[in-house]
């Protein structure tokens, strides 16, 4: 068994792509330098992070594939899933050990679950614009949180910016503890610490600490919410599944 060790970045996954081909060995198991050797192995190759490395290998992507999946592939890498790195390194070997393309050979297995977990967080970031609700503070900052499944953040910073472009604001990832905030101008990345975090919460959930209109803004959203509902077409199952669960506790109108 041979066994890469790298940085659990995106960059070290390039880059470990680049060292397969030139030590010309293939890993069985690729694991970050903080988890644990198994038991068993035959050899552990270290693998350095190397930006150089990495451009080659994604601009040889970029010219190999389309931009669709050159999409598919950080999209994958957003679920943070356990076995994501590994199932992308085998996926982005095939690309450039094969000849002709496979980005439409879906009887490969990697290629089939690479799609599969792109479009779940195509999905997700879908729902992200869907449900993102913003509150408007004394200081003209609009505030929302969000704790979705995947690290979809990042793709949502463009339709923000654009939509909202003369309107300070932050969107909170409260499960990854970060954020970005965007002063008219820049976009930044933010942290706040646990008690921040909940402190700024009940600030946020009392009244003297929003806009003017703002509690009247979210009265009026709840009613019209309550006026379109028509009780018996009530469909709990239907409406759990469009709108998730794990989205309610942030949203206006369900709370």
């Amino acid at each position: 068994m041979i066994i890469f060790q790298y940085d659990s970045s995106f960059e070290g996954l390039l880059t470990s792509v680049f060292d397969s081909f030139n030590l010309r060995k293939v890993p069985d198991v690729l694991i970050g330098n903080q988890d644990n050797l198994p038991l068993f192995y035959d050899e552990v190759c270290v693998v350095r992070t190397d930006k150089a490395k990495a451009e080659r290998v994604w601009n040889g992507l970029t010219k190999k594939v389309s931009s669709y999946t050159i999409s598919l592939i950080t999209r994958c890498w957003m679920t943070e899933l356990p076995n994501v790195a590994m199932l992308l390194f085998r996926y982005l070997h095939k690309i450039f050990s094969c000849t002709h393309s496979i980005e439409s050979n879906f009887t490969d297995p990697d290629v089939l679950a690479v799609f599969q977990l792109g479009k779940k967080v195509t999905d997700e970031y879908t729902r992200a614009l869907q449900f993102v609700r913003f509150q408007k503070t004394v200081d003209n900052i609009y505030f929302a949180i969000l704790e979705p499944l995947y690290n979809i953040l990042p793709l949502t910073i463009d339709h923000f910016r654009n939509r909202f472009s003369d309107q300070q604001w932050i969107i909170y990832d409260v499960k990854r503890k970060y954020g970005i905030y965007y002063d008219c101008n820049t976009i930044h990345e933010v942290t706040f610490s646990d008690t921040t975090l909940l402190n700024l919460q009940q600030i946020l959930s009392t009244p003297e600490n929003l806009a003017q209109n703002e509690l009247l803004l979210q009265t009026l959203w709840k009613s019209y919410f309550n006026t379109i509902c028509i009780k018996e077409r009530l469909n709990p199952r239907k409406q759990k599944k469009d709108m998730p669960v794990r989205y309610w506790k942030y949203l206006t109108e369900k709370y």
